[in-house]
């Protein structure tokens, strides 16, 4: 899975032992993922690409660090709440003071406290036909229309800043497909 992170929008509030959080995924906007084959990668989230999951109401997790196994909030839960635009999907996460007894959500809480912790990556799936890859000039662009959306979550670095991917897997599908035989991580699943 690879996971989409943007800086500086992560803002957490505290009233009577809930903490309330509250980020901006923003779309449409293309960033660099690095190089590869002497090409620069870069990748863009289209408005409302996670919308089929959203609008259908399944479970999405908020997580701290991509961890399944540290859980913050839940749409089955009722403590997330996703909104989409065409500007931006807004993650509203309430994490209850019971929670606070858990060791991982004391972490969290105290390293965002520290202003460690300010990014937000979501966790997701390319759906089939959900992206396309372009050249230009010497870069590729891989835009993302259509992913499954699995989990959200905070992370202490966002790869790069806006809208970016921190751990990737893919090749445009010529160049994989050349050289392994098999069909490219990028058109699997992300």
């Amino acid at each position: 899975m690879l996971w989409g992170a943007h800086s500086g929008g992560l803002e957490l509030r505290t009233e009577g032992g809930e903490t309330r959080l509250r980020a901006i995924f923003p779309y449409g906007r293309e960033t660099v993922l690095g190089e590869g084959l002497g090409r620069e990668r870069r990748e863009m989230v289209a408005a409302r690409a996670f919308a089929d999951r959203i609008e259908r109401g399944e479970d999405v997790h908020f997580l701290s660090g991509h961890d399944f196994n540290k859980p913050l909030a839940s749409r089955s839960a009722g403590t997330l709440t996703l909104t989409e635009t065409d500007e931006a999907l807004t993650v509203e996460a309430r994490i209850g003071a019971d929670m606070g007894q858990v060791s991982y959500v004391r972490d969290f809480l105290s390293a965002h406290a520290a202003g460690l912790v300010r990014g937000l990556s979501p966790g997701f799936r390319v759906r089939p036909g959900g992206e396309t890859v372009e050249e230009r000039g010497n870069a590729i662009l891989r835009t993302i229309w259509a992913a499954d959306l699995i989990e959200i979550s905070a992370v202490t670095k966002p790869a790069y800043p806006q809208a970016q991917i921190e751990a990737r897997n893919w090749q445009p599908y010529d160049e994989g497909a050349q050289r392994s035989g098999r069909r490219p991580t990028a058109l699997r699943w992300r």
